[in-house]
């Protein structure tokens, strides 16, 4: 127990060293860039309603996912692979393993990519579904919308959603390695995504994922908040009918319709079992 307690302890410092200038540099990134574009008026990000929440949930996210990325890597090589020495596990990832750790790393990489976020798009939409929305709805409970709103998601969420995806394509062969440009991408995009910008990048609005494709989909159900379930390409909710980006109109009001849905981390942690 002294040992684990250690680890998560020294896992959080790791945590902590990465965490902080990365979002010292999306803080700066993303004032500025609203100072000039942005998409909705009002306070700063940094005068936001519920801003002590979404910092912990910036800085909780990340520690979670990585240790439960990890478990479920050394369960999944044990179970499946018969691989459970701490040596074997490291050889078995450290380069991914079978065919696809044949292919260029930058073929892994756009392969990560796009699978990724062809099963996040599904596992998005089952989210929106009536038995799993009350863990989904935390994510769309901010109403002052902004790129610090990106990480504010419930565990469960995350680990049917990022996790479980992350794990599947990893012990399918992918090399980690792939992380080293993929993780960044993903972490910019998805506070970019959140950003209160106004841009829609015109006709390549259909081939990435842009504030106001993203904002859409935060809004009431009505307005558009089931439409949009695509992360980073777009062309998954083309091709399956939910696609809305109305030419020159931008959405106004996000949250959800719970007029009492809790503020705090701690109450928006258990209020999907309060359900």
């Amino acid at each position: 127990m002294p040992s684990l307690l250690s680890d998560v302890i020294e896992m959080l410092g790791q945590t902590i060293i990465k965490v902080v200038p990365i979002t010292l540099v999306l803080a700066l990134v993303f004032s500025v860039l609203a100072h000039f574009w942005a998409c909705n008026p009002g306070t700063p990000w940094w005068r936001k309603r519920e801003l002590a929440t979404d910092i912990c949930y910036w800085f909780f996210v990340p520690l979670i996912t990585r240790v439960v990325r990890i478990g479920l890597l050394v369960l999944g090589a044990g179970f499946i692979f018969n691989i459970h020495g701490a040596d074997e596990l490291i050889a078995f990832y450290d380069n991914g393993h079978g065919p696809l750790s044949e292919l260029p790393l930058w073929v892994q990489g756009a392969m990560f990519l796009i699978l990724s976020d062809f099963m996040l798009y599904w596992t998005h939409r089952m989210f929106h579904g009536r038995g799993f929305w009350k863990y989904h709805s935390i994510h769309h409970s901010s109403e002052d919308l902004d790129w610090i709103s990106a990480a504010r998601f419930h565990p469960v969420n995350l680990f049917l959603g990022t996790v479980a995806v992350d794990v599947i394509l990893l012990m399918a062969g992918i090399s980690p390695n792939v992380m080293i440009w993929v993780g960044p991408f993903t972490t910019f995009h998805s506070a970019f995504v959140h950003a209160n910008l106004n841009w829609t990048f015109g006709p390549f609005k259909y081939v990435i994922a842009t504030p106001v494709f993203h904002r859409w989909h935060h809004t009431s159900v009505d307005e558009g908040g089931d439409t949009n379930f695509a992360g980073t390409f777009p062309l998954w909710d083309i091709l399956f009918g939910t696609f809305r980006m109305p030419e020159n109109e931008l959405p106004a009001s996000y949250g959800t319709d719970d007029p009492e849905f809790p503020t705090q981390i701690a109450g928006q942690l258990v209020y999907p079992f309060q359900k």
